[in-house]
């Protein structure tokens, strides 16, 4: 696998209008990325809305983010399913329309074994050609996928990543270690976790603040990159308060509250999703605020 996946890379909302999908607005969120240095796009993740889409527009949404991004940057397409037979089927549709990657949860809810998960991520590597990223996330999915099943998948060619959000450090270290000898990459699942994750050996962030904030969330994953993390520390702390701000209450409730309140395209949450009540919202207003950007 030639695509070298590494930087900021936005987990992007996916905007709606009572009648479907705002594909205007979704087309000027793939180009704001764009202009502020995020190094590639991912679409349909949990922070896009991914359980509430219907199949027809979770296809129809990663084809207009490729449509639009034209190739200046990759596109990762979300295509993970807690069914092995569906998620192949995204998978391939990705393929088919142009995505440069696709990220795979875990199977969520019917809980695999490490022997599932492992035969569930290898149907899908063997069914399709294009690059798959990992997403490992237990406080979604119930399963941790364990550094040793990591390892595992990590010597199948197109298995090229893990997406980490464990929250474990311990965790991301041995991951790290047991492929230190495979072309395989780390990417923080967690935006307050970037710096020490790339400290330890990650090459980037899957985030769901630079769905505000891009610019300072590419730069603080170049100064890691360089490893001047004195400057890194510095966007670090400046940016915390705003990640905490946008995970007050589940994503992507507090994110899409903030783009609207930043006259971004979000639009409305689908059920069972609801904005953030209203002592959380000022919260949020206050974050954003502190900021700079209101």
């Amino acid at each position: 696998m030639n695509l070298k996946i590494k930087g900021s890379i936005p987990a992007l909302i996916t905007p709606f209008k009572k009648s479907g999908i705002d594909e205007e607005g979704l087309r000027q969120n793939v180009e704001f990325q764009i202009e502020n240095n995020s190094s590639a796009v991912l679409t349909v993740g949990t922070t896009g809305e991914s359980p509430t889409v219907t199949p027809e527009e979770h296809k129809r949404i990663t084809e207009i983010a490729v449509d639009q991004a034209n190739g200046r940057v990759p596109v990762i397409a979300g295509t993970g399913s807690n069914s092995t037979d569906e998620a192949i089927e995204y998978t391939k549709h990705a393929e088919d329309c142009g995505a440069d990657a696709s990220l795979q949860v875990s199977p969520y809810y019917n809980k695999p074994t490490q022997e599932g998960l492992y035969r569930h991520f290898k149907a899908i590597a063997e069914a399709v050609n294009i690059p798959l990223i990992l997403y490992n996330i237990q406080g979604r999915t119930a399963v941790n996928i364990t550094p040793e099943t990591i390892l595992r998948l990590s010597k199948i060619n197109n298995i090229i990543g893990v997406k980490e959000a464990s929250g474990s450090i311990d965790q991301v270290s041995k991951i790290l270690m047991l492929t230190k000898n495979e072309n395989f990459v780390l990417l923080s699942g967690d935006d307050s976790m970037t710096l020490p994750m790339m400290a330890l050996g990650g090459v980037g962030v899957v985030s769901v603040v630079a769905n505000i904030v891009p610019k300072e969330t590419a730069e603080l994953v170049r100064l890691c990159d360089e490893e001047n993390f004195s400057e890194a520390r510095k966007i670090h702390y400046k940016l915390l308060p705003l990640i905490g701000a946008m995970f007050i209450e589940t994503n992507p409730a507090p994110v899409k509250f903030a783009m609207n309140e930043l006259k971004m395209p979000a639009g409305e949450l689908r059920l069972p999703m609801v904005f953030p009540g209203e002592e959380n919202k000022e919260k949020i207003r206050r974050a954003l605020k502190d900021f700079g950007l209101l």
